[in-house]
């Protein structure tokens, strides 16, 4: 885990952010409220004999005292899936509404899509899209094992996305430019960016293993894209929200201090009741913008998590 230790200026106690990005993560899931109440899951749970532990932050969100959630009687009728505890922490920034039309713009594998979707009651529309067809698989499964109906899935660069024409049985891996503005914009959108996934260490030890600062750079630029396109395809008043599973400020803050620079959105407070650090403003030779300190690092030693980044977005003064 050398590459964390360009972190040091930024993370207060560093020695426990190691340690914590050496253990493994407790198992956590998220009650999908679709398909069960949280008490009923919760009393499966007991039922089965699987010892649990709320986190306080989210009633859907419990801690189990097994290795395999996913063998329980209540995952396999979809009442609970397995979902890392900072993964839930878009969406409920996201806060949509039931009847609305949200984008995830880097849906798969679906843990956010379906918990978009339930906590929308299922009402409305979510436009689940990946521009990788092979996870695709992954995100048709999850939507349908967990009940969702108002999901459509499509396969497009996030970067020039586009629902005209809109056929939901549609598997292109790209839309022209010249279709990009013609469609009904977003209430909410979320960009739950492809990164080099740093703070997912504590699941998967080999995480830094191929790490180089060449791909930072290079998927920095394909998030700028993306966030850039969710902006514009939001409705004035909307909201954007911008996350990451990488400590990296090249691939969070600046990525932030560019598309605040290029299209008319702005950096808002939110709440989590979690441990975090603000934005930082400073990294290396680069300077950002004074809003990013509106968004959250979560790191691993703050609440027994994975790494996280967070921003929420308003598009329009």
């Amino acid at each position: 885990m050398e590459t964390l230790e360009r972190y040091e200026p930024l993370v207060e106690d560093f020695d426990a952010f190691r340690e914590a990005c050496g253990r493994s993560l407790p198992s956590v899931v998220r009650v999908n409220t679709i398909k069960a109440t949280v008490e009923r899951a919760k009393a499966a749970l007991d039922d089965e004999g699987v010892g649990r532990t709320d986190r306080e932050w989210s009633d859907a969100v419990l801690e189990l005292d097994t290795d395999s959630p996913g063998s329980t009687w209540a995952s396999f009728h979809g009442w609970i899936h397995g979902q890392e505890e900072v993964s839930a922490i878009p969406a409920e920034v996201l806060a949509p509404e039931p009847g609305e039309r949200v984008w995830d713009a880097c849906a798969a594998p679906g843990s956010k899509t379906t918990q978009i979707a339930a906590l929308m009651d299922d009402e409305g529309l979510v436009v689940a899209n990946d521009n990788n067809l092979g996870r695709l698989s992954a995100l048709r499964f999850n939507t349908e094992r967990l009940g969702v109906t108002n999901a459509v899935v499509t396969n497009r660069d996030a970067r020039n996305f586009s629902l005209e024409p809109f056929d939901t049985d549609e598997q292109s891996s790209s839309s022209s430019a010249t279709q990009s503005q013609n469609f009904e914009a977003f209430d909410r959108t979320l960009v739950d960016v492809p990164c080099s996934c740093e703070g997912t260490v504590r699941k998967n030890p080999t995480a830094l293993d191929d790490w180089n600062l060449d791909h930072v750079k290079s998927v920095a630029g394909v998030q700028k894209g993306i966030l850039r396109r969710a902006v514009q395809a939001t409705k004035e008043g909307g909201t954007v929200v911008y996350s990451t599973c990488t400590f990296a400020p090249e691939e969070n803050e600046a990525v932030l201090d560019h598309v605040l620079a290029e299209e008319d959105c702005r950096l808002v407070e939110f709440e989590i009741p979690l441990d975090s650090a603000p934005g930082i403003t400073e990294w290396q030779d680069e300077t950002y913008d004074e809003s990013v300190r509106k968004a959250k690092r979560f790191y691993p030693h703050h609440n027994d998590t994975g790494g996280f980044f967070c921003a929420k977005l308003e598009v329009g003064e």
